[in-house]
């Protein structure tokens, strides 16, 4: 009893922090830029007073949307990432390496170049492609073997097939996805809240359903013979979890592209550091992927400054060698197999 009070008061002191530590980071990505604003004009701009020169403009149509963009996409992957290495029960998972952010790319490259002025359809192919990558590479690992390893080779090679299939569609259609490069390696430059707002009511929607079922998903994190012992149907939710992993990539996917690593290096840090309990690491991770993100841009808009960096560069920088860290590392004397 004492242990897991202490893991309670653990988690929670962990989710005041991640949310103070994400209200700062948001406040410097409002502040900082091609050109440096102070933290009270900032204010004074999203509380309708006057500021001097431009600084309006700047906050409410570049920083301001850009801002919120980099916060949902973090979450959004992050616990996109917790869900399915949950559900799959690979510690190795993540939208980007199982092929589930290819799935949306592919879907969105598909809808721009056959309809695009819809918008407003985005987030809802980029949800199709990636649901589609995620119950082909389960399907596929499934049957191939149930190792870990096989389940990361089975996203490999569909993340490729997808990716060949999105450049096609580029080759055949050059005009269908505007600013390709970064749509491919993940950027938030020139995001309105026009693009921003449908991915923000699915990523919503999604995280409010994986909370209302945390308790499901905790049993299932025991395993599906455990889980099913308890009364679980395995099936149903695995599936409704998917669903609702691939609609937060594919969410994310439709306004900043093929954003990677996010969903990996997250999950990792908040299992580790917010106890046992489902909803609390769902909400870490949430948080945890919100900072790591604004902060990733935050950098790539200052390191190089007056040029910008894509935020995939910078998330890339250090996720490729986490990945790395985690394909060798050793639990018990046994490599992940």
């Amino acid at each position: 009893m004492k242990n897991l009070q202490k893991h309670s008061i653990r988690g929670h002191k962990l989710i005041f922090l991640l949310l103070s530590a994400v209200v700062l980071s948001a406040l410097l990505s409002l502040c900082l830029g091609a050109v440096s604003i102070s933290p009270l004009n900032v204010l004074r701009s999203l509380l309708g007073k006057d500021v001097p020169g431009g600084t309006a403009v700047i906050i409410r149509l570049a920083r301001l949307p850009r801002t919120c963009a980099c916060l949902l996409a973090g979450m959004a992957l992050a616990v996109s990432g917790a869900v399915i290495q949950t559900v799959l029960n690979n510690p190795l998972a993540a939208p980007n390496v199982i092929g589930v952010n290819a799935g949306a790319g592919f879907s969105v490259t598909m809808l721009c170049a056959l309809l695009p002025g819809a918008i407003f359809l985005l987030p809802f192919a980029a949800f199709a492609g990636a649901l589609a990558a995620v119950l082909l590479v389960s399907y596929i690992s499934r049957r191939s073997g149930s190792s870990k390893m096989t389940l990361v080779l089975s996203g490999v090679a569909v993340s490729c097939i997808f990716s060949a299939l999105t450049d096609a569609v580029i080759t055949f259609a050059p005009d269908s996805l505007v600013a390709y490069s970064d749509f491919r390696i993940g950027s938030f430059a020139n995001i309105s809240f026009q693009h921003l707002r449908p991915a923000a009511l699915v990523i919503a929607a999604a995280l409010i359903l994986i909370l209302l079922f945390s308790n499901e998903l905790e049993l299932l994190s025991l395993g599906s013979s455990t889980a099913a012992s308890l009364g679980l149907n395995v099936r149903a939710v695995r599936m409704l979890m998917l669903v609702l992993s691939a609609a937060l990539a594919g969410a994310a996917v439709s306004f900043c592209g093929l954003l990677g690593f996010v969903g990996l290096v997250i999950p990792h840090i908040m299992r580790h550091s917010a106890g046992e309990k489902a909803a609390v690491q769902v909400i870490s991770c949430a948080l945890g992927g919100a900072l790591m993100v604004t902060l990733c841009d935050i950098l790539s808009r200052v390191l190089f400054a007056p040029y910008e960096l894509p935020a995939g560069i910078m998330l890339s920088c250090i996720g490729g060698p986490f990945f790395i860290y985690l394909l060798t590392k050793r639990r018990g004397g046994h490599r992940y197999d």
